[in-house]
């Protein structure tokens, strides 16, 4: 019987598929002798149908009064081998993937075949078996629909009694192997997208809802491995560790992608049942608890860090009303709402902070700087040390960050007034994601004092035109009353739900607050500015406040007082001392250059619409330039630090008081004056120097050049500019006029500006003696400077 099966025939024929279905037909067990021809059949019908498919209806005729469905069946039943189960789950998979006929689906998927199938135990050590049986389950679910999806259900009185497909799938939903999990949350998309009312009515039901709450559960089991990998890479750090870091970061966010496309199924039980479980298992009791608190001798918690980088994550790409506000709400309370105080400790913060160390911060020194807004020209000038910035101290402690009833928005802005650098980062991604989730309220933000002012002009505006009194009243006052009724009921909504549906001890209402959303946004200010003055925080970290402080900056001077633009004007004063050591330093040259780098970088980050890192960028280990040592690699990032901190602060002025950025750092050097003026003490016409032309030579310096071998020559040295040309030159002194002499050699001066824009003016003359060494032969001898 088995040779007769290699006859030639023609292979996608009628003939063929009877043939094949006949000796199916005729096995009665399948062992080691007929596998293979048991395993052809089956991969030669699943091809013949797919064909007859898509070219003649017969075969599929045939197919079915030949219920070749149920031969499967009983091939499985009957087979002693795994490589059997193996083809018959590949056979059906290809069947059902590409048979596009609706009739055709529909017999496939009807008299329970495809259920036995989906519920017959398979061994699943063997691994393959399991990758077959996935693709097999997910093949089916791409095929559903309102029609199909009855067909594969048990109902009693119009309601959902079983579902194989969906409950053999989620047992595998939390599978070592990734691929695995990809396929099953795949294929439950596909049953949350079908929109059958009976089916979402079954798998929100309670024997299946603990789905969702070991999901949550799940995802807080990642969030633990997280957490130590950045503290071993803190220990640590390594590309290695890097990498793994980022491998845990991209599966934090597949699973809260996962929990996105599942609530935008439109499903209202399963929205509400994974909002819920978020909030209820992994936000308040493991978040939030973690930006303050620490069980004793429990390892429940996770760092700061790890949890600001989570709850950005959630706001960001979780997006629902419901779920970003709550959490937003939540910031009001004090962290003893989410943990037993019997339970708690300190982590890592002092609730009562000392802000004496603000001004301690700041730059020392007794070389002060005059700054001009509207120019980088700096002037350096000798102030006596008690020019240095005297108010930073009161400013943070109008901040009222003290106490041990700190709420947690509060606690925030006490990491960005006085945290380590990465506590900063972490409350100002917190805060720009805040302001970027669309899914918050206006009053929301209003309250948490990051309304920006031109969406709470607008608003007021809107209100005016419409004829409410409120608004008009408002929007032409300077006082900051507080919210009206439609804005405030909003919020006390949210409150009372943290009260009632989540047993939280938080206000009940906007007026228990204690502060107007004025005061509100005073204290997010004075947090930012209190931030511009300090010196321990990299620069990258003071851009991203920089960002914060642009999007939330107010248009109406009495929100922005004269104490905030002094203190950013201190500071700037503070870091030019700074800049003018290191023109002093290794890199002067390059100064200029990268101060136009940075400002066009700055000015693109400034006016960008969302910041310019993701919130993951604080989870990975930063590299820092050391201090110790003064190679000319230490030496350049030191210099690259400090042009980018003393530019922002530069801007910082500028728009802080309504000014607009220029594309180009306004430069103007006291050197760049300088020189420019020799042009006109010299005598020179418009037309710049030539050989032979008599010149003022009272400001050029003395030198001794010799064009051959033992016969020097005095000449006098002098770099002159104007406009954007300039020149070295060599003057001969004449004998009878004192202080004049005649041009014997001239040479272009290139890269004028870099050059002569910070340069001391006696390092230029040196430098542009060497660039003339071989002018005309002439071998330098050395400057003689006076």
């Amino acid at each position: 019987m088995w040779f007769s099966f290699w006859r030639p025939r023609n292979r996608f024929s009628l003939e063929e598929l009877r043939y094949l279905t006949d000796q199916l037909q005729k096995v009665q067990i399948v062992n080691e002798v007929n596998k293979d021809f048991v395993i052809e059949a089956l991969r030669s019908v699943a091809e013949l149908v797919t064909y007859g498919d898509q070219h003649d209806p017969t075969f599929f005729e045939f197919f079915m009064e030949k219920q070749v469905m149920g031969d499967f069946v009983r091939i499985l039943k009957i087979s002693r081998t795994v490589s059997v189960p193996l083809q018959l789950l590949q056979t059906m998979s290809i069947m059902i993937q590409n048979l596009k006929s609706e009739h055709a689906i529909y017999y496939i998927f009807s008299n329970e075949h495809i259920n036995y199938l989906i519920m017959y135990s398979f061994d699943f050590r063997n691994e393959e078996l399991l990758s077959y049986y996935i693709s097999f389950l997910r093949a089916i679910s791409g095929k559903l629909n309102k029609s199909t999806i009855s067909l594969l259900v048990k109902t009693q009185n119009d309601e959902v009694t079983s579902f194989p497909l969906y409950t053999e799938a989620i047992r595998f939903a939390f599978h070592e192997e990734s691929m695995v999990r990809t396929a099953v949350r795949a294929l439950t998309l596909n049953v949350y997208h079908v929109g059958d009312e009976s089916v979402n009515r079954y798998v929100t039901s309670a024997a299946l809802a603990d789905y969702f709450s070991s999901l949550v559960t799940n995802f807080q089991n990642h969030c633990f491995r997280l957490d130590e990998l950045i503290s071993e890479a803190s220990r640590n750090p390594s590309p290695e560790s890097t990498s793994c870091i980022l491998a845990g970061v991209d599966e934090i966010e597949d699973y809260l992608y996962y929990f996105s496309d599942v609530i935008s199924a439109g499903i209202p039980d399963i929205g509400r049942l994974i909002t819920e479980n978020i909030l209820q298992l992994l936000v308040f009791p493991l978040l939030f608890s973690s930006l303050s608190m620490d069980l004793v001798k429990s390892e429940k918690l996770i760092g700061a860090t790890t949890s600001l980088y989570l709850l950005c994550c959630i706001l960001r790409i979780v997006k629902t009303k419901d779920l970003a506000n709550i959490i937003a709400a939540a910031l009001f309370c004090q962290p003893e709402a989410f943990i037993p105080i019997s339970e708690a400790k300190l982590n890592g913060y002092t609730s009562s902070h000392d802000f004496s160390n603000v001004n301690q911060q700041l730059e020392e020194g007794s070389c002060g700087t005059k700054a001009d807004t509207g120019s980088l020209r700096v002037t350096v000038s000798n102030l006596s040390s008690s020019s240095q910035i005297h108010s930073a101290e009161d400013l943070a402690l109008q901040n009222n960050y003290s106490g041990p009833h700190l709420a947690l928005r509060e606690l925030l802005w006490s990491y960005v007034v006085s945290g380590s650098d990465i506590q900063v980062s972490g409350s100002l991604y917190m805060m720009a994601t805040l302001l970027q989730t669309k899914e918050l309220d206006e009053p929301m933000l209003d309250a948490l004092g990051i309304l920006p002012q031109r969406k709470q002009h607008k608003k007021l505006l809107l209100q005016a035109l419409v004829g409410e009194g409120s608004g008009e009243e408002r929007l032409f006052s300077s006082g900051g009353s507080p919210m009206k009724d439609g804005s405030s009921s909003e919020l006390d909504s949210y409150f009372q739900k943290l009260k009632d549906q989540y047993r939280l001890s938080c206000p009940c209402s906007c007026s228990e607050l204690g502060m107007s959303p004025r005061a509100q946004r005073f204290q997010v200010l004075d947090a930012l500015v209190s931030l511009f003055c300090r010196s321990d925080v990299s620069a990258e970290t003071l851009w991203d406040g920089g960002w914060l402080f642009r999007q939330l900056l107010p248009y109406n001077e009495l929100e922005f007082s004269n104490h905030h633009l002094d203190l950013i004007k201190d500071s700037y004063k503070n870091c030019t001392n700074a800049l003018v050591k290191e023109i002093r330093g290794i890199w002067p040259d390059l100064l200029l250059t990268v101060i136009g780098d940075e400002w066009k970088k700055c000015k693109k980050a400034m006016e960008s619409s969302s910041p310019r890192k993701e919130p993951k960028s604080i989870l990975l280990p930063s590299q820092k330039w050391s201090s110790e040592g003064e190679s000319s690699f230490t030496a350049g990032e030191r210099m690259h630090e400090i042009v980018k901190v003393f530019v922002l602060r530069h801007q910082l002025q500028i728009f802080s008081i309504g000014g607009s950025l220029p594309d180009q750092p306004p430069i103007h050097s006291a050197v760049d004056f300088c020189v420019s003026s020799r042009a006109k003490t010299t005598g020179l016409d418009l037309l710049g120097p030539k050989p032979g032309t008599e010149i003022n030579i009272v400001d050029a310096v003395a030198c001794k050049i010799a064009f051959e071998r033992g016969k020097e020559r005095h000449l006098f040295f002098l770099a002159i500019s104007r406009g954007t040309s300039g020149w070295v030159l060599l003057a001969e002194e004449l004998p009878l006029k004192q202080n004049y002499g005649v041009i014997r050699v001239v040479a272009p001066l290139a890269g004028t500006n870099s050059i002569l824009g910070l340069t001391p003016w006696k390092r230029i003359q040196s430098r542009s003696i060497l660039h003339m060494s071989d002018m005309k032969g002439g071998r330098l001898v050395g400057p003689v400077i006076k």
